[in-house]
C-alpha cells in the first residue's frame, strides 16, 4: 500500500505541467483516437476536453503529490457510485490500448473518462428553490452509495476535508492581503471549528465524494427550463471525511448564487436528507461545516493564485468563494441550526421568560400600537412617509408587538425582500420609569446599547439612561427610560437585528424569544401564517375555485397599483384591471363610506344616483346607444346580451370568435371557447355557437400582416353558413391571446355581414373598456365601429362587483316581451357611487392619458428586451393591455407553457404579481391598475429582464 496524500507535508500542490500538445499525443498514443484538445480548468490537476469521432471524452492529469491508491480508488468510487446509484450520469474509466487505466506522461499519470453530457450547475445564476432540492437529493444518493466503500487510498489529508478546517486557515490565512478579510475569516472559522470540535464524536465518518457542488454537477433542462441535476464528475477529493461535511460542500456552494439568502441551503438539506437521513448532531454541526467549509475555499483560493499564478481557474474563482464566506456569516450558527432543526422537525429548546423577574412594573394606560399590514392606522398610504412609525402613533404612551411584521418597513418596487419582522418590543412612556435587571448577570455598553448577559440569554436595550456596569442580581435598577427598545438573544456574543426577513423570522424567533413578559403587556405580533390561512381556505371553499400561485402570499392590503402580503412584503401588481383606478383610492373609499351611511338598497326604489349614473354612462356610448342595465358583473353583462339579442331578433344562434373568454354562467360559458378556462370548451359547446377561427396574425392559421383579409374571409364564410344569426359576440381587442389587436377591417367586415343577416352586434368591452387601450376609452373605437350592444364590468367598479350592458333603446324595450328585468345588487345606491367616482378619477387624474404614455413606455422597454431574450417571441397589445407572449422557438413558436408558469412563480418571490392567459398559457397579461407610473413601469420590465436573463 502506498501512503497517501498529507497536505500539511506538503500544501503548495501546482498543477502539474501538462501542454495541449501532449495531452494530444498521449490520447493517440494510449488510446487510439485522434482528437482536438483543449484544457479545461482545475485547482490542482490538469484536464482537457477531448474531441473525437468516436465520442467525446475528459482526460484528467493527476497532480503527482497523490499516490497511486489514491488515483485508483476514484475509479472505484465512480464504479462503486454507479453501481448503487444507476439513475446518476457518471463518467466512467477507459482502458488503454495496452491495458490498465493509468496512461504515462513522462513522470506523470493520466486517465482518459467518457464525457458526462450536460452543462454544468455553476452556469446557472439563479438558483430556484425546487433546483437546489433537485441538487441535495442528487449529493444525497452520492453520500449514501459511498457509504459501504472499501479501497485503499481513502485515508487522505486534503484541505478541503472540513475535520482540517481551523489548521488548514491558520496555515493559509497570511496569504490573505487584506487585513480585515483576514480577520473575519479567521474569526469564522474558530467559531465555527469550536462547534464542530464539541461534536465531533458523534458526528458520521465513512468514504465521501467531498465535492459534490454546482462545478461538478451537470445538468440538463427540465420542462420548465429550470435546470435538473443528473450526472456528478470529478471524484478527484474522494476520501474517509464526515457525512455532513460532504452536504455542507453541497451547501456552501449555492450560496453565491443568491448571497442575500443564505438560507436557501433549507431546500438542498430537504432533498438530501430524503436520500441520506441526518443525525441529530449532523443538524447541529451543519452550519459551521458550511462555514468551515467556505473558510477553506476562500483562503486556499488565494493561496492557489500566489503558488500558481497562471492558473485563471483558481484566481477567477476567488470572489465567489468570498461571496460564499460572507454569506455563510450572515446569520449566527444558532440562527441557521433553528431553522434546520424547524426543517427536519426537530425539537427546539426555548427560554421560559415568563419565570424571570419584571423589567419594569406599573407601566399605566400603555397602548399596544398596531403597525401591521392591516392596521386602521395605516390608511392612504400614510404608512409610505419616512417617520411613519413616529407620526402615526403621536407621543401617548404606547408599546409595539413582538414578531410583527410592519408595513413601516416595507419597500416598494424592490426586488430585494425588506427586513419587516420586530425581533424586539419599543415602549414609549409618559414619564422616565426605573428599569430593573429581570435576572442575574453582566452589564456593559456595546455601542448604543445595553446588554445584559445572563446565564442562557442576553438582554439588549437601547434608551436606557446611564446606570451601573458590571455583575449585577436580579432586581437591581439598571437605568431609566422614556423610549426603550428590550430584545432578548440565546446568540451569545451576537447583537441581534432589530427586524429580520420574514422568510428568516421563524428561526430568529427562536433564538430571540418574546420579551413582552418581561413588561407584563401582551405584544404577540406573529400573523396566522399564509400556508395556515390557505388550508382552512381548502377546508371550507370549492376546489375549483383556484387562487393564484403554489403558495400564494396572504395578500390583505392593497394601495394603487401594488399589492402588501402580511409579512410587510410589497408587491408591484402588473394583472389586476379589475382595480382600474387602483387599489384603495381614498376618494372611492370616502364615497363608498358615505353613501353605505345614507343608503344601499335595490334599483326598484328610486333615488337619483340610478337616473344620473346610467345618463352618465349613456353619454359616454355613440349614438344610438342609449339605455343602460345595471348587473353585477362581466358575465351576468354577457348573459344579458345575449338574452336581448335573442329576445330582439327571434333568434338564437350566436357567432363567437374562437380562444375567447366572456363568463362562467350558462349563456356567457357557452359562447366562451378558452381551453384554459375550460379544457372541454370545445367539445362542449351547444349547437347555437358558432366560434369562428381565432383571428390571430402572430400564431393563427394565417400569420403576418397579410393575414387579415384571410380571416375575414373566413369569418364571412360562417356567417353565410349560420344563415340566421341572432348575434356575433366578441372583443375588439384579442383579449385571452395577450391583447392582440383584430387585423384591420375585420369587424367592420363581420359586422356589416351579420347585420345583413339580420343580427346583433355585441362588443365585450368587460376588459379592454374604459381607457385601458389609451388611445380610446372604448376598444371598438379602434375598429372604427358601432356595436348594437356593448357589456362592460371589471373597471367599472374597482373591485366592487358592478357591470352594465348599454344599447339601442328598442334592443332593450324588445326584452319586456320575457317579463321584468332586476338585479339585486345592480344599480345599487353605493354601486352607483362607486361607479360615478371612478369615471371622476379617470377623467380627473387623467388616467386614460396614462395609459398611452405608460404604456407605450412598457411596449418599448419590452420590444427592445425581445432582443436580449430568446424566450420572447412578439409583444402585443396597446395601452395599459400588452400581453409578453413566450416560445421557445420563434420560427416555430413552440409555446413555452412551463417556462411561463415557473417565470410567474420567480417574479412572485421577486415583488412582481403577474399571470399567464392565452390557451397555450405561454402569454404573460400585463394589465395593471391604469395609474401605474413610469418608475414602476421600469422597475416591472427590470425585473423580468433579470429573470429572461439570469434563469428563473
Amino acid at each position: 500500500m502506498t501512503a497517501t496524500h498529507d497536505f500539511f507535508a506538503a500544501p503548495d500542490l501546482v498543477r502539474p505541467d501538462v501542454t495541449v500538445e501532449q495531452a494530444r499525443a498521449v490520447v493517440l498514443q494510449e488510446y487510439g483516437l485522434t482528437a482536438d484538445v483543449v484544457e479545461l480548468g482545475s485547482q490542482q490537476e490538469r484536464t482537457f476536453d477531448v474531441r473525437t469521432e468516436q465520442g467525446r471524452y475528459v482526460l484528467k492529469v493527476a497532480n503527482p503529490a497523490f499516490s497511486d491508491d489514491e488515483v485508483a480508488a476514484q475509479d472505484v468510487a465512480m464504479a462503486h457510485v454507479t453501481a448503487r446509484a444507476p439513475d446518476l450520469q457518471l463518467p466512467r474509466t477507459v482502458p488503454r490500448l495496452a491495458g490498465g487505466l493509468v496512461a504515462p506522461i513522462g513522470s506523470l499519470r493520466a486517465r482518459l473518462l467518457t464525457y458526462v453530457p450536460g452543462f454544468p450547475l455553476a452556469q446557472q445564476d439563479f438558483l430556484a428553490p425546487v433546483v437546489c432540492e433537485r441538487l441535495g437529493s442528487l449529493a444525497g444518493a452520492v453520500t449514501a452509495a459511498l457509504t459501504d466503500l472499501e479501497a485503499p487510498g481513502l485515508d487522505r489529508v486534503l484541505q478541503w476535508d472540513v475535520r482540517h478546517a481551523r489548521q488548514v486557515c491558520d496555515l493559509l490565512a497570511p496569504h490573505l492581503g487584506d487585513v480585515g478579510r483576514r480577520d473575519t475569516l479567521l474569526r469564522a472559522v474558530g467559531q465555527a471549528c469550536d462547534r464542530l470540535d464539541a461534536l465531533s464524536t458523534d458526528l458520521r465518518v465513512q468514504p465521501v465524494h467531498g465535492d459534490v457542488t454546482d462545478d461538478n454537477v451537470v445538468c440538463h433542462r427540465d420542462a420548465d427550463g429550470r435546470a435538473e441535476p443528473t450526472g456528478v464528475i470529478d471524484f478527484g477529493d474522494v476520501g474517509l471525511g464526515w457525512v455532513v461535511g460532504d452536504l455542507a460542500a453541497t451547501c456552501t456552494s449555492v450560496l453565491h448564487h443568491d448571497p442575500d439568502r443564505p438560507l436557501a441551503v433549507l431546500d438542498v438539506v430537504r432533498g438530501y436528507a430524503r436520500r441520506m437521513p441526518l443525525t441529530e448532531p449532523e443538524v447541529e454541526a451543519l452550519w459551521p461545516a458550511i462555514v468551515a467549509r467556505a473558510a477553506v475555499l476562500a483562503v486556499s483560493g488565494v493561496h492557489q493564485g500566489i503558488i500558481d499564478p497562471g492558473n485563471r481557474y483558481a484566481v477567477s474563482a476567488q470572489e465567489r468563494e468570498w461571496q460564499m464566506l460572507s454569506a455563510a456569516v450572515q446569520l449566527p450558527a444558532e440562527v441557521a441550526t433553528a431553522a434546520l432543526r424547524d426543517l427536519l422537525g426537530l425539537p427546539t429548546r426555548l427560554v421560559a421568560i415568563g419565570a424571570l423577574l419584571p423589567l419594569l412594573t406599573g407601566l399605566g394606560d400603555v397602548e399596544v400600537l398596531d403597525l401591521s399590514t392591516t392596521s386602521p392606522l395605516l390608511h392612504d398610504g400614510d404608512w409610505l412617509a419616512p417617520d411613519a412609525e413616529t407620526t402615526l402613533t403621536g407621543h401617548r404612551p404606547g408599546a409595539t408587538r413582538y414578531g410583527e411584521p410592519r408595513l413601516t418597513r416595507t419597500v416598494l418596487d424592490s426586488r430585494e425582500v425588506p427586513r419587516t419582522v420586530a425581533l424586539g418590543i419599543e415602549l414609549r412612556l409618559a414619564t422616565p420609569t426605573p428599569v430593573r435587571a429581570p435576572f442575574a448577570g453582566r452589564v456593559r455598553d456595546v455601542g448604543d446599547a445595553v446588554v445584559l448577559a445572563g446565564a442562557e440569554v442576553d438582554l439588549w436595550l437601547t434608551g436606557l439612561e446611564p446606570g451601573p456596569r458590571g455583575d449585577v442580581a436580579a432586581g437591581d435598577l439598571l437605568g431609566s427610560a422614556e423610549r426603550l427598545t428590550v430584545q432578548l438573544c440565546t446568540a451569545r456574543g451576537h447583537r441581534p437585528p432589530a427586524f429580520t426577513r420574514p422568510d428568516e423570522a421563524a428561526a430568529w424567533r427562536v433564538v430571540c424569544p418574546d420579551p413582552s413578559a418581561l413588561v407584563g403587556l401582551e405584544l404577540s405580533g406573529v400573523p396566522a401564517s399564509a400556508a395556515d390561512v390557505l388550508t382552512r381556505r381548502g377546508a371550507a371553499l370549492a376546489g375549483v375555485q383556484e387562487h393564484y400561485y403554489d403558495a400564494p402570499p396572504r395578500i390583505e392590503r392593497g394601495w394603487r397599483h401594488h399589492l402588501m402580503d402580511t409579512d410587510g412584503r410589497t408587491y408591484l401588481d402588473a394583472v389586476n384591471n379589475v382595480a382600474s383606478i387602483g387599489h384603495a383610492h381614498p376618494r372611492l373609499t370616502r364615497a363608498v363610506a358615505r353613501q353605505w351611511e345614507l343608503l344601499n338598497t335595490n334599483s326598484r326604489f328610486h333615488y337619483a344616483s340610478l337616473a344620473e349614473f346610467s345618463a352618465r354612462l349613456a353619454d359616454l356610448l355613440p349614438d344610438p346607444l342609449d339605455t343602460v342595465f345595471l348587473v353585477n358583473s362581466g358575465s351576468e353583462a354577457v348573459d344579458l346580451a345575449l338574452r336581448l339579442a335573442t329576445a330582439f331578433t327571434g333568434r338564437e344562434d350566436v357567432l363567437c370568435v374562437a380562444e375567447g373568454y366572456h363568463g362562467w354562467t350558462v349563456a356567457s360559458d357557452a359562447v366562451s371557447t378558452s381551453v384554459a378556462d375550460n379544457p372541454r370548451a370545445l367539445t362542449t359547446r351547444p349547437a347555437w355557437v358558432h366560434p369562428l377561427p381565432a383571428p390571430n396574425p402572430y400564431r393563427g392559421a394565417h400569420r403576418g400582416p397579410d393575414a387579415g383579409p384571410l380571416y375575414v374571409a373566413e369569418a364571412l364564410e360562417l356567417v353565410r353558413q349560420v344563415e340566421r344569426p341572432a348575434a356575433v359576440l366578441c372583443e375588439a381587442f384579442y383579449g385571452n391571446a395577450g391583447g392582440i389587436p383584430l387585423p384591420d377591417g375585420y369587424l367592420p367586415a363581420v359586422y356589416d355581414a351579420v347585420r345583413a343577416a339580420g343580427g346583433l352586434c355585441i362588443a365585450d368591452e368587460v376588459q379592454v373598456g374604459y381607457g385601458r387601450l389609451g388611445a380610446s376609452f372604448w376598444g371598438f373605437q379602434q375598429q372604427g365601429v358601432v356595436p348594437d350592444i356593448v357589456t362592460v364590468a371589471k373597471a367599472m367598479g374597482n373591485g366592487h362587483p358592478l357591470g352594465a350592458v348599454i344599447t339601442r333603446r328598442d334592443v332593450a324595450d324588445a326584452f319586456a316581451d320575457n317579463g321584468y328585468f332586476f338585479s339585486s345588487a345592480g344599480g345599487s345606491p353605493v354601486s352607483c357611487a362607486v361607479g360615478m367616482t371612478v369615471l371622476d378619477v379617470i377623467e380627473q387624474e387623467h388616467l386614460q392619458d396614462n395609459a398611452v404614455r405608460v404604456g407605450a413606455h412598457l411596449r418599448a422597454r419590452f420590444e427592445e428586451l425581445a432582443t436580449r431574450a430568446p424566450l420572447i417571441g412578439a409583444v402585443h397589445g396597446l395601452g395599459l393591455y400588452l400581453g409578453v407572449e413566450l416560445v421557445r422557438d420563434r420560427q416555430t413558436l413552440e409555446p413555452a407553457t412551463q417556462e411561463t408558469a415557473a417565470i410567474c412563480e420567480r417574479l412572485l418571490q421577486l415583488g412582481v404579481v403577474l399571470q399567464a392567459t392565452g390557451d397555450r398559457l405561454n402569454v404573460l397579461k400585463i394589465k395593471p391598475p391604469l395609474c401605474l407610473t413610469l418608475e414602476s413601469a421600469d422597475f416591472f420590465v427590470d425585473t423580468i429582464a433579470e429573470v429572461l436573463l439570469r434563469g428563473w
